[in-house]
């Protein structure tokens, strides 16, 4: 044995007990998908050192040290290395770094400080030294705790750079390019016919349970598969498209919403893509035991006497039986059948149909529960004179216990919505009108959505209106627009899904 030491594998990145396949072993954009995550978490964890240590501790040096050693693996088989911030988004390279519980915190850290120091992009060509890493990371939390604009910032951070010699590192203003824009452009083409597409097969398949036949398994997993593959590429879109309302077609739209939405929290959840597609099939279907309730029952607009709340809470059993009674449930997992079953019952069981014993709900049964909650208490219906913002529904849901959602559920949902959930009309402090167009990444920034403007300060229409950013800052610090309230889309005409189609 001689006096070298083995280079240490990168595997040694991955969670203690796992059986991942190190990083150097793996090709393509699985390993910059892979390379980029172990990437933003050592950077996280260098930020975190150096913010509580000085430059001489151990603990900093360790993770300066890796840092260094990610990107000096990512050149080494890369040849460039490229970290990118578009939306709410990192890129390596041009690939999509997934977002999921295991590197929400240093996800959530790059983005902010990217975002606050005006850093587009970060490029670097060549193996880094540990004193660049150091300086680098130093400088761009010093900067990013100042009180200025964060254009300001960005240029202070590149005059710091280059008075230190530190050229390892070049960065870029946010940029968006013709082929980002057509990508995005795509992207929300695509969510529209997903959501087109979804509604189309769940009328089909409400009508077919109507007249008891047996709904197109296959076109409904087809959807399902849409939906997911939409949510794991870009969720604003989708998310958006959530705000269509109409409550003569409310059946058919409640459930690819709900299918929408519960997606959209399970990734949150870190669950796998498979996990997804049954979660899709159980929300899509959640409700279709309505299709046995009388039309007259679920379209009444009086107070539903006895019989018919009778006839409403029977649904979940009633959708259990349509799903059995269906052609290929070979296809069909069956956790669809138990949310049918579960979803409103309640984390306490006080809710409906009674449980004969005690029993655990299901995960996919309290995420649809959360999921079914908001799109209902936000949806405007025939027998419902108004309906609560959207901002007003989600704090109700995390203050009000009675509503018997699992706590924890609920707290990511709210992450992933926000404060003022996508489709939110605000009033901002400069009098001007807005609608949430996307939520802010930063876990201590929700109050600070991205909006669009759809009025003036004199409450002039803007159509389709300009998108800003709450967390930008005037020069001293302060925040350029802030809101200061929530309001009824209705009270001024405003019909939030035009916005986003």
């Amino acid at each position: 044995m001689t006096g070298s030491q083995t280079p240490r594998s990168s595997s040694t990145h991955t969670p203690r007990g796992s059986q991942t396949v190190p990083v150097t072993e793996l090709s393509g954009e699985l390993f910059v998908r892979r390379a980029g995550r172990q990437l933003a978490n050592a950077l996280y964890a260098a930020v975190k050192a150096i913010r509580l240590y000085p430059v001489e501790n151990a603990a900093v040096q360790k993770a300066i040290l890796e840092v260094a050693q990610c990107v000096s693996e990512i050149l080494h088989r890369e040849t460039d290395l490229e970290l990118k911030l578009a939306g709410d988004t990192l890129f390596l390279n041009g690939v999509r770094l997934r977002l999921d519980l295991d590197n929400y915190a240093s996800f959530s850290q790059l983005l902010s400080l990217f975002r606050s120091t005006g850093i587009g992009s970060l490029h670097v060509s060549s193996p880094p030294l540990p004193r660049d890493v150091i300086v680098f990371l130093s400088q761009l939390q010093s900067v990013a705790a100042l009180k200025e604009d964060p254009l300001s910032r960005f240029d202070q951070l590149r005059e710091r750079l280059e008075s230190a010699g530190v050229r390892t590192f070049e960065l870029a203003v946010p940029t968006e390019s013709a082929d980002e824009a057509e990508q995005r452009e795509k992207a929300k083409s695509a969510a529209k016919r997903t959501y087109a597409q979804s509604l189309a097969v769940m009328k089909d398949a409400v009508g077919s349970v109507r007249l008891g036949k047996s709904p197109n398994i296959k076109k409904i997993k087809r959807v399902v598969q849409s939906i997911v593959d939409q949510i794991l590429a870009d969720d604003v879109s989708l998310l958006g498209l959530t705000t269509l309302r109409d409550y003569d077609e409310y059946t058919f739209i409640h459930s690819v919403n709900v299918c929408i939405f519960s997606v959209a929290l399970g990734r949150r959840l870190g669950l796998g893509k498979m996990q997804l597609y049954d979660l899709g099939m159980a929300a899509l279907l959640h409700d279709v035991g309505k299709a046995r309730v009388p039309v007259e029952v679920l379209n009444k607009t009086d107070d539903l006497n006895d019989a018919d709340w009778r006839m409403i809470a029977a649904h979940p059993w009633l959708g259990v039986l349509a799903l059995m009674q269906l052609k290929g449930l070979q296809e069909l997992p069956y956790k669809a059948m138990v949310v049918c079953y579960e979803h409103h019952m309640k984390v306490d069981l006080t809710g409906y149909p009674r449980s004969i014993r005690p029993r655990d709900l299901s995960i996919y049964s309290k995420i649809v529960a959360v999921a079914d909650g908001f799109d209902a208490a936000t949806s405007q219906r025939a027998y419902l004179q108004a309906t609560l913002t959207p901002a007003e529904v989600l704090q109700e849901m995390r203050d009000n216990a009675r509503r018997g959602m699992d706590p924890a559920i609920v707290k990511a949902f709210v992450a992933m919505l926000g404060v003022y959930p996508v489709g939110t009309l605000v009033r901002l402090d400069t009098l001007e009108l807005a609608l949430v167009h996307a939520v802010n990444p930063q876990p201590d920034q929700l109050s600070r959505p991205m909006v669009r403007i759809i009025s003036d300060p004199s409450g002039n229409a803007l159509y389709p209106g300009e998108l800003a950013d709450l967390t930008e800052t005037k020069a001293d610090g302060t925040f350029v627009r802030t809101v200061i309230k929530t309001e009824n889309p209705e009270r001024y005409g405003i019909r939030v899904g035009d916005y986003f189609v």
